[in-house]
């Protein structure tokens, strides 16, 4: 008999705490989620919001893809804390630096998933992560990269042109209701890249708050485009049930952004 799957749900797969190590010497905690019994299509690195502001690996929407992608998508999901980030699998050694220093962190989880033989590695970056991507992610063994929400706050022009050099498929979905960069905006921004595809999403937000079900439809859809979407909405086998009651203390809002100098929606 088929059960509901719900944002607690946890669907079988092979997952394995893992550790990242730096060029700088630190260490980052993470987690690899793979399909149970058959190898992975294509890889996520999954790069998370600020985490000055509640950002890390366990932000609810790449939670929902570690714990669903694997059994309806053939995906593998690779999270990790930033450095100085925390979640329940630990925190993640070092000093958070806005995105410069974490050029290493970045290279870390390529080399891993590089290195590990991990099919088809795609970025999969949420607000700073897409920042994250944009400016460091753009690494030749990279098939493309999803980015959520991006704000556009410290990426240059410079890191756009990198991409479109580089022609790799680059995707960013946008949230209609977004409090940093609004679908026309983002479409304006990235015309500088030829290959970027910017899809609005109505009604949606910056933090896809009951939105994550959409993303994740968007994300196969690219990656995997030979999985249908929308993906199930039913589990028919084993489930577990996660707890998220250790985030209970940190409001929806603290996984915002600070809001950027030209900011026009607070």
């Amino acid at each position: 008999m088929s059960t509901a799957i719900r944002a607690a749900s946890i669907l079988p797969a092979r997952r394995e705490e893992i550790e990242l190590h730096t060029a700088d010497g630190l260490r980052l905690v993470g987690e690899l989620a793979l399909p149970a019994d058959r190898e992975p299509v294509a890889t996520l690195v999954c790069l998370h919001p600020l985490p000055t502001h509640g950002g890390m690996m366990d932000s609810h929407v790449f939670r929902k893809a570690a714990w669903r992608l694997p059994a309806l998508a053939d995906l593998a999901v690779l999270r990790f804390n930033t450095r100085g980030t925390s979640s329940v699998r630990g925190t993640s050694e070092g000093t958070f630096d806005g995105g410069d220093a974490e050029r290493y962190d970045v290279a870390a989880a390529i080399e891993y998933a590089e290195f590990a033989d991990l099919p088809e590695i795609w970025l999969l970056g949420w607000s700073f992560g897409t920042d994250l991507t944009l400016r460091h992610g753009c690494d030749p063994v990279i098939a493309g990269a999803i980015l959520l929400s991006p704000p556009l706050r410290s990426s240059t022009d410079a890191d756009l042109a990198q991409w479109a050099r580089a022609g790799k498929p680059l995707t960013a979905l946008v949230p209609e209701f977004d409090d940093y960069l609004r679908p026309e905006e983002a479409r304006r921004r990235f015309a500088v890249v030829p290959q970027a595809e910017v899809i609005g999403v109505p009604g949606a937000k910056h933090l896809w708050v009951g939105d994550a079900e959409t993303v994740l439809d968007e994300v196969v859809r690219r990656v995997n485009p030979a999985v249908p979407v929308p993906l199930p909405s039913r589990w028919d086998g084993p489930m577990e049930t996660g707890d998220a009651s250790a985030y209970a203390d940190r409001t929806v809002a603290a996984f915002a952004d600070l809001p950027t100098p030209d900011a026009q929606w607070g």
